[in-house]
C-alpha cells in the first residue's frame, strides 16, 4: 500500500518516549471532543479533560491540536472501509465476488463511527486540506486501486470488456452506496438495514455489469 504523504512539515507530535496505552487514551478523548465540537471548537484543555490527563501530559505526547488531529486521522485510516476490503482473486464467480465485496463495503462505509469520522474531517478540510487528503488517499484512492487490480484480471479473462479499470472501480463503489451515503451524511433516517444494503448492492452489481460486461452479439 502506498503511504500517504507525510504532514510532518506542518504538524508533528512530541519526540518524547510514548506510552502506547496513554497515547491511545489521549486519542480516544480527542476523538470524543473533535466529533462533538469540531476542530475549531475543540481546545487542548477540553481534550485533556476528556482524556483524563493533565494538560502537561497531553503536550508531552502532542505539541499542538493539529498534531493530535493528524494522529487521530492516521489511526482511523487503518480502519477505513476501503482498506479493510479483501478481494478473493481465486474465486471464479465474478458476480458473487462483486456482490460480497459491495455489501461489505456498504456496511463498513455506513457504520456510525465511519460517518462520524468523515464528517469530522470534512469539517476541518477547508482550513487544513492535508487532513482531508490523508483520509481520501487511504480510503477511496486505495480502495479503487485494489478493486482495479481485480478488474484487470476479469478483463484479461474476458469477463469484462477492456476499459479504464480504475474508473470502473470508482463507478462500482459509488453505485454500491448510491443514495445510502448521502442519507447518512445528512442524518436522514436511521442506520442502514441489511435489506436496504442488499437491495442497493444487488442493483449496483446489475448496473455495473450491464455497463462493463461484454455484450453478446
Amino acid at each position: 500500500m502506498e503511504a500517504a504523504p507525510s504532514l510532518r512539515k506542518e504538524t508533528h507530535a512530541s519526540h518524547a518516549p510514548h506510552d502506547n496505552s496513554k497515547c491511545r487514551q489521549i486519542i480516544e478523548g480527542a476523538r470524543t471532543v473533535f466529533r462533538a465540537k469540531g476542530f475549531d471548537g475543540a481546545s487542548m484543555e477540553t481534550i485533556a479533560k476528556a482524556a483524563n490527563v493533565s494538560k502537561g501530559t497531553l503536550y508531552v505526547y502532542f505539541d499542538s491540536k493539529e498534531a493530535l488531529f493528524e494522529a487521530l486521522i492516521l489511526e482511523d485510516r487503518h480502519k477505513q472501509a476501503e482498506a479493510l476490503l479483501h478481494i478473493d482473486t481465486d474465486n471464479p464467480d465474478m458476480v458473487a465476488d462483486l456482490t460480497m465485496l459491495g455489501r461489505r463495503y456498504a456496511r463498513l462505509l455506513g457504520a456510525p463511527d465511519k460517518i462520524a469520522t468523515v464528517r469530522m474531517v470534512v469539517g476541518a478540510a477547508e482550513k487544513f486540506p492535508q487532513f482531508g487528503r490523508l483520509l481520501y488517499e487511504a480510503g477511496p484512492v486505495e480502495g479503487a486501486k485494489r478493486l482495479a487490480a481485480y478488474l484487470d484480471l476479469c478483463v484479461a479473462a474476458g469477463k469484462l470488456k477492456p476499459c479504464d479499470t480504475l474508473r470502473a472501480a470508482e463507478h462500482f463503489f459509488e453505485l454500491c452506496v448510491a443514495r445510502l451515503l448521502k442519507r447518512l451524511m445528512f442524518g436522514v433516517g436511521g442506520a442502514l438495514s441489511e435489506d436496504e444494503i442488499e437491495k442497493t448492492v444487488d442493483l449496483a452489481v446489475d448496473v455495473f455489469l450491464n455497463g462493463y460486461r461484454p455484450h453478446k452479439d
